[in-house]
């Protein structure tokens, strides 16, 4: 009685919550009940900045004992790309005796209901609300990005994408009443008469890999569509990102056993060097969920290989941008180097290739040739990062090796519009922090095709000649086909290109943002409002978040009888 009781309690708590959430998915409209600004947390039971600074270094050197069944050895090896060694270590999972225990606890967590579950999963969010700045140390320094980005996109921004999701599960089970009462006139003869019920049943476990450059932004998404509904999840974490999803799923299970539920309904399976056991639990039979963020590779891979399960994934895309004329040339260059610099580049967000017509655009300050479009947004680039105070909090640190390697390697295909410089970190000396590189390409030549047809994922992009603005749209198009895009930009001052971008982005299922000179960049999303990738282009066959993101988590089975 008392775990139901708890139930019901959380139910009371957060009921407001979850109508708000509905409300702002239904309306589109700005709604967050997670501050952004670091000054609001410290009361009420949340960690303030330096509470939240002491907890993450608590936490360092530790083992993080979740209470696992199966563990057969203790794991880590993180490295802060600030140049920390974490010094933390999780379970090894024996997913023989671990995924049988995880399915264990599901009758009960499908029995619970579409409104307790939710209830649950709002006062996990609470909790990770609670400690957010615990959460953006550990989000920064697994993943580079600055402290700020990383308290804001790693914490609140994360946090609503959860809610979020929670709020379609909802919606998408209780669109099936309970239970109905059917009747059929026979005329003369008495009516045939049924009860129904109808129950909201879990596919089996979710399997969330999780991604290195954004572990709670693109984790929380899958992990909570699936917990609410009633799934058991899964949580595998990015090699070098495993703490954020660890400290997630400790928190998790730690409500879940509070209220009466089998805390093994969401575990953690994280890895030795090299092990690659994503391969090998996306093919388990009891896998029936996968949500995936990375590479194009694994996800075609995924796609095709994991035929028991139901797949989300985001992957890679070339995000393009047009620039045919403006009336807002400074707002323009200002909006286009702060998108190009936000965490070195290192979003599947960013922008890569700039299309300009190489005769030039027009402004409200007169004509700028391809030359002077591109010269000017390297000087605002430069402006914007020439203090390094302001471009470390902006860069972040380069997440990896890789990364720095296609960066590097990006001066040679090309006319450099703007050299990468290094910045050091006085904080963190064993940062690598990299200015972005802007290289001119031409739109008519095979071999700069193979360049800005191909993802440079980090901090470059490709000012592209292209001989028209009706080539641009042309090469928007089949980039989109042939390669996927999560985000399109476009600036315009006639409204007959605004269209016909405007109809590309439509018939090849692309989110477009249109002349943003403010504070608003083409590389962020806003939850219960933007969605983040479509799901109908090569970059991702899914969109957060929507109704079927959640609605092919869960299947509805009827029960019937005479009345």
């Amino acid at each position: 009685m008392a775990a139901e009781l708890t139930a019901h309690q959380l139910i009371a708590q957060h009921r407001p919550t979850l109508d708000q959430a509905l409300e702002a998915i239904r309306t589109r409209a700005y709604w967050s009940p997670h501050p952004e600004h670091p000054k609001a947390y410290g009361e009420n039971g949340s960690l303030g900045m330096a509470e939240g600074k002491a907890a993450f270094d608590a936490v360092l050197g530790t083992r993080i004992d979740l209470g696992q069944p199966g563990t057969d050895d203790w794991v880590g090896g993180e490295v802060s790309p600030y140049g920390i060694e974490l010094g933390v270590t999780y379970p090894h999972a024996d997913v023989d005796v671990l995924l049988p225990a995880m399915r264990a606890g599901q009758r009960a967590w499908r029995d619970a209901g579409a409104e307790a579950r939710a209830a649950v999963c709002l006062e996990i969010l609470k909790r990770i609300s609670d400690r957010t700045h615990e959460f953006a140390h550990a989000v920064m320094h697994t993943s580079g990005q600055a402290f700020m980005m990383a308290f804001q996109a790693g914490g609140p921004h994360a946090q609503d994408r959860g809610l979020e999701a929670v709020a379609y599960a909802y919606v998408e089970q209780v669109r099936t009443p309970d239970s109905a009462e059917w009747v059929k006139p026979q005329g003369k003869r008495d009516p045939l008469t049924m009860t129904k019920r109808f129950t909201p049943v879990p596919r089996g476990i979710a399997l969330l890999i999780g991604c290195n450059t954004f572990p709670t932004w693109n984790g929380y998404p899958g992990l909570f569509a699936s917990l609410a509904t009633g799934n058991a999840v899964l949580v595998k974490p990015h090699p070098r990102a495993v703490l954020p999803l660890a400290l997630t799923v400790q928190v998790a299970r730690e409500v879940l056993a509070e209220t009466g539920f089998d805390p093994n309904l969401v575990a953690l399976a994280a890895e030795r060097p090299g092990e690659g056991i994503a391969k090998t639990l996306a093919v388990r039979p009891e896998i029936r969920i996968i949500d995936y963020t990375g590479s194009t590779a694994f996800g075609d891979w995924l796609e095709a290989n994991a035929r028991q399960a139901q797949v989300y994934t985001e992957k890679a895309g070339v995000n393009t941008v047009i620039v045919e004329s403006t009336d807002n040339y400074k707002g323009m260059l200002s909006n286009l180097a702060f998108s190009l610099s936000l965490y070195s580049g290192q979003m599947c967000t960013t922008p890569q290739n700039l299309l300009i017509p190489r005769d030039g655009i027009t402004t409200e300050e007169g004509p700028r040739s391809f030359d002077e479009v591109v010269a000017d947004l390297a000087k605002s680039v430069g402006g914007l990062l020439g203090d390094d105070a302001r471009a470390n909090a902006l860069l972040g640190a380069i997440v990896n090796p890789d990364v720095k390697a296609r960066l590097e390697a990006a001066s040679g295909l090309g006319e450099v519009a703007l050299p990468s410089r290094e910045i050091s970190n006085p904080e963190f000396p064993d940062a690598v922090v990299r200015t972005p590189v802007i290289v001119k390409l031409d739109g008519t030549k095979p071999d700069d095709e193979a360049a800005y047809m191909s993802e440079c994922f980090g901090p470059v992009s490709f000012a592209v000649a292209v001989d028209s603005a009706a080539d641009a749209v042309d090469l928007l198009r089949r980039t989109i086909r042939d390669k996927g895009a999560m985000t399109v930009g476009a600036y315009t001052s006639s409204e007959e290109f605004e269209q016909a971008v405007q109809e590309a982005c439509l018939e090849e299922c692309a989110q477009l943002s249109l002349n943003l000179t403010g504070g608003v960049y083409v590389n962020q999303t806003a939850a219960f409002s933007d969605f983040h990738g479509s799901g109908g282009n090569p970059a991702a066959n899914a969109a957060l978040s929507d109704g079927a993101f959640v609605a092919n988590r869960f299947r509805v089975v009827e029960v019937r009888r005479d009345a």
